[in-house]
């Protein structure tokens, strides 16, 4: 069977350059944004940092678990479709830098070292029982001080990124290698290395989903919460592979899946699309559901704060977002992913992966941004800004820095002469090329 050698090409190395401008500009932007932020008080940018890098980091983190799963399955249609997974996880290490402005702040901030993470500065305002209090004198921090203080949680922070930056490499490496060498012995390490790497990257996913996102506002729990982020994360995981392999389909010859990418490959990721739509639907309904029912004041704020305006009593922008998460990020792409041809036509598949994508940044912001864009007023109460303020712009603009710097990493390893196109030499290469439904 003949190799097919990746793109090194004029073209190539253009877009590379391109994707690097665009990195400097946005992530410049929004670095200009923290400063800013940081010198008025201002959360915003912070939030609209967090949220950006997060995006694009839930994607790594489906990337990564898509191929543990893969290789733990063996499964013969798979690996056509997992180089490019293994391509994908290259940006995990600049993303993991991304994160560093927020953890210096958190160090070095002083007065202003809980402008995101309200815990961090024990003097930060926060709300009890209708008053405002400070963070040292609330006894739910004060509960969980041993877990919610600086040093554990950089330690965590950095733990995380090493376990996924880890196992980026080494799956990487054995993929890799057995194009070269064609020693059957790189699929059993890698199937190895997966039974280890899932239940260390499910323990990474979860905690960086509790210290992230759900810290932000200390008080509320959720056990499903790292469930949730991880459901999210393959959804879109799955939209970014289907959008890389129906690219890479037009192309032919040298970098390109024509010929390699079958319509049974793309069915079985449109499927698995569906069957993620469905348990991240379980999930959301469940955390809201079992807090519902309880209705114990110390959870049910999390969701109040996403439908009530606390000044007013009545509806806030966030209960049309959180409507727009029902119908849109669930109800519409399970229906259209029900029928056949969606699935397989490209144009079809498209769309709803690109609607998928749109949604779950939105999930995302819905999650991050409530609870901290509300801040303490002048009286007793709540002063909330809104729906779409100033951490949207500033969101954006990450956003599409850290991906440029993402993309950028992806094409670097595409290019690269490491590997090829496929995994020419995975012993279930011919079954994966020949797949059909």
């Amino acid at each position: 069977m003949s190799t097919h050698t990746t793109d090194t090409t004029p073209q190539s190395f253009g877009i590379s350059t391109k994707l690097l401008v665009g990195a400097i500009l946005g992530i410049g932007g929004g670095l200009i944004g923290l400063a800013t932020g940081f010198q008025t008080g201002d959360n915003a940018p912070f939030l609209g940092w967090l949220w950006g890098c997060s995006f694009w980091l839930s994607i790594a983190i489906g990337m990564l678990m898509l191929i543990m799963i893969f290789r733990i399955f063996n499964s013969k249609w798979s690996p056509v479709v997992r180089r490019q997974l293994e391509h994908g996880i290259a940006a995990f290490p600049w993303i993991g830098v991304c994160f560093i402005p927020l953890l210096l702040v958190v160090w070095f901030g002083g007065d202003n070292s809980g402008i995101l993470w309200s815990w961090v500065n024990l003097d930060s305002p926060t709300m009890e029982a209708n008053a405002i209090i400070t963070v040292q004198d609330d006894v739910l921090h004060q509960k969980k001080a041993g877990y919610l203080n600086v040093y554990f949680f950089s330690i965590r922070l950095v733990c995380y990124f090493a376990v996924f930056c880890g196992l980026s490499y080494w799956l990487r490496k054995v993929s890799f290698a057995q194009d070269k060498d064609g020693n059957p012995n790189w699929t059993r390490l890698g199937s190895k290395i997966s039974a280890a790497g899932i239940p260390a990257a499910a323990l990474a996913l979860t905690f960086g989903a509790f210290d992230l996102f759900m810290s932000l506002e200390y008080q509320w729990f959720s056990t499903m919460y790292g469930v949730w982020f991880f459901a999210s994360g393959m959804r879109a995981a799955l939209a970014v592979t289907i959008i890389a392999c129906l690219y890479l389909k037009t192309k032919s010859g040298s970098g390109g899946l024509k010929g390699l990418y079958q319509q049974a490959h793309q069915y079985d990721l449109a499927c698995l699309s569906l069957a993620f739509t469905v348990f991240w639907a379980y999930i959301s309904f469940s955390q809201y559901f079992l807090i519902y029912s309880a209705n114990i004041p110390e959870e049910t704020f999390w969701y109040s704060i996403r439908e009530i305006n606390p000044n007013t009593g009545e509806i806030s922008g966030w209960f049309w977002v959180s409507m727009g998460l029902i119908f849109g990020h669930f109800f519409f792409p399970f229906l259209y992913l029900l029928f056949y041809r969606n699935k397989i036509v490209g144009g079809k598949l498209l769309f709803i992966v690109l609607w998928i994508l749109v949604f779950h940044a939105l999930d995302l912001y819905w999650n991050i941004i409530p609870g901290r864009e509300i801040v303490p007023g002048a009286f007793v109460g709540y002063e909330a800004r809104g729906v779409w303020g100033l951490h949207l712009p500033w969101g954006l603009v990450t956003l599409f820095g850290v991906g440029c710097l993402s993309a950028w990493a992806v094409l670097k390893s595409f290019t690269s002469d490491v590997a090829e196109v496929i995994p020419v030499r995975d012993p279930r290469i011919l079954e994966s090329i020949h797949h059909h439904e």
